[in-house]
């Protein structure tokens, strides 16, 4: 493994193809590699190394198989500098379901585990929590042009934002469901940034897997600070807290498009013990669920 990973790969261009973010190379049967970009200075954007572990996991299964649930940790910061390796494990393949283990190595040490659920289509009687009635992308302004003028070298640094698309809703936004005393929410329309194929049913996983940690984590300092995207000029210091993901899960409900709009609802129900808790759903346009996650975070208040 150590003579694969000291090959050179290049590494994904964020301004290019979505798609090129979750690309990775088969080294053998069971071992990837891959690049990520860095989402926090000098630390691999953990969303990223999530979905090339996805994808690693779901090229060792046929088409016939799609994901349905991941849980994951993180364990070390990734170094956006290396490649990393994606040791895959064919834990079980049963009649329906199969489960995959990932392990992402960078310098010998594991950075991240994950652990993915597969299983072939069935069809029976469904139910879903209703999508709230909030304003549509269409009616939202784009806030990466006012955080490019408030803070420009934030934004220049922060190349993760321009590999897709959001649209934050406002709290008093016609629609939006009022907030619970002690559980903050924020509510953004998320899409990949260029087209994906609509007939790869994994890319479109491994898509909304990395577009699901770029504001679920800043969901849980809310009660200190807004998301990045929103603090403006008045926040360009030093942020107030030491945020970062802990663990990440999810669940794919049904199909979807990720190069579509997607409505992510977030909210955190607890912050204590420096960690804090949010809970994800993801609606389409039709006001389908399509797939929830669950993050927990390191969170400190920074000190004097």
């Amino acid at each position: 493994m150590t003579d694969a990973l000291s090959q050179e790969t290049p590494a994904p261009s964020t301004a290019g193809a979505f798609a090129e973010l979750l690309r990775i190379e088969r080294l053998d049967e069971n071992l990837f590699r891959g690049r990520c970009h860095a989402g926090a200075p000098m630390r691999a954007f953990g969303g990223q190394v999530a979905a090339q572990a996805l994808t690693a996991a779901g090229q060792t299964l046929g088409a016939e198989r799609h994901v349905h649930s991941l849980h994951s940790y993180f364990i070390r910061p990734g170094d956006p500098s290396l490649p990393i390796a994606y040791e895959v494990d064919r834990v079980r393949d049963g009649l329906s379901y199969a489960t995959r283990r990932v392990t992402a190595v960078q310098r010998g040490e594991v950075i991240f585990t994950l652990s993915a659920s597969f299983k072939t289509a069935e069809e029976t009687p469904e139910r879903q929590r209703t999508m709230p009635p909030v304003p549509g992308p269409e009616e939202l302004p784009d806030p990466l042009p006012a955080f490019a003028e408030a803070d420009p070298e934030g934004y220049e640094r922060a190349t993760i934002f321009r590999t897709m698309q959001m649209r934050f809703i406002p709290a008093d936004a016609p629609g939006m469901p009022a907030e619970i005393p002690g559980v903050p929410q924020q509510f953004v329309w998320l899409r990949a940034g260029s087209p994906l194929p609509a007939e790869d049913g994994l890319l479109q996983v491994c898509a909304l897997t990395y577009l699901s940690d770029l504001t679920l984590a800043s969901t849980t300092a809310l009660h200190l600070q807004p998301h990045r995207v929103q603090r403006g000029a008045a926040h360009k210091e030093a942020p107030q807290v030491l945020l970062a993901s802990l663990d990440h899960a999810m669940w794919f409900h049904r199909p979807f498009r990720a190069d579509d709009w997607l409505l992510f609802a977030q909210r955190s129900p607890s912050a204590s013990d420096g960690r804090g808790l949010a809970l994800g759903e993801f609606y389409n346009r039709e006001g389908e669920l399509v797939a929830s996650a669950v993050q927990e975070t390191l969170l400190r208040q920074r000190r004097p």
